[in-house]
């Protein structure tokens, strides 16, 4: 016979996954811009979508306006957040220098266990690059560049790292899709030479080559976001 505490354990289990499935796949839809900026996202019609409670509703749009995707406004409404194209020459300025200064930090410090995880972890998104999975892609490239900033043992250099990668997982979309998901193999291999300056301590090299691997990045979004992409029509 079950007791209501195992009763009220097993509703909390069910509940949590009901907000981690509700999270998950907003997250992925937002960062996937299958759910573009600006998108209104409706507790009613979330409920309905999702055959769940408001209440998971509400706290996966917490989680993922602590991950800064969608925002509430004044009149209560939640949206997907936009995406700030007036400020990105100073957050690619940011990016750019925890890019270096992280991975020369690796170069200094890790450790053949991290050596390890960095390679397992190109591994992987050398496969999702040779399917061309772009949303594997973003989350295996965030876990890479984390996993270097953990490697350097930085904690601030880490935690602003992590916050720049979360907030450019979408503009790391507009990246792959100017590619059309099928990643150049050079770019891909570009993991692979930062791997062996950390692992040969060479902290001049490691420094340059996260440079010119944040550049390709930036320059490539840079001109996919200016493309002029309007159909020549004949009237």
């Amino acid at each position: 016979m079950s007791s209501q505490p195992d009763t009220e354990k097993l509703a909390e289990r069910r509940r949590g996954s009901g907000v981690s499935t509700v999270y998950e796949k907003l997250r992925n839809e937002i960062i996937d811009l299958t759910l573009a900026p600006g998108t209104p996202l409706e507790e009613k019609q979330l409920s309905e979508r999702f055959q769940m409670s408001r209440t998971p509703i509400r706290e996966a749009l917490l989680k993922l306006s602590a991950d800064g995707l969608v925002v509430t406004l004044t009149n209560r409404s939640t949206v997907v957040s936009h995406i700030d194209l007036l400020s990105l020459s100073s957050y690619f300025d940011a990016l750019t220098l925890m890019y270096r200064v992280n991975t020369r930090l690796a170069a200094e410090n890790a450790t053949e266990a991290d050596w390890d995880i960095l390679a397992a972890l190109q591994a992987q998104y050398a496969d999702a690059a040779e399917s061309g999975d772009a949303l594997k892609m973003i989350i295996v490239n965030r876990e890479f560049h984390v996993a270097i900033a953990e490697a350097g043992g930085n904690k601030y250099y880490r935690d602003l790292f992590v916050r720049l990668l979360d907030e450019g997982r979408r503009l790391l979309r507009l990246y792959y899709t100017s590619f059309n998901d099928q990643l150049p193999r050079e770019y891909s291999d570009q993991h692979e030479d930062q791997i062996k300056a950390i692992r040969n301590r060479d902290v001049e090299l490691a420094d340059k080559l996260a440079k010119e691997h944040a550049d390709q990045i930036v320059l490539q979004i840079q001109r996919y976001i200016s493309e002029d992409k309007r159909q020549d029509i004949v009237l």
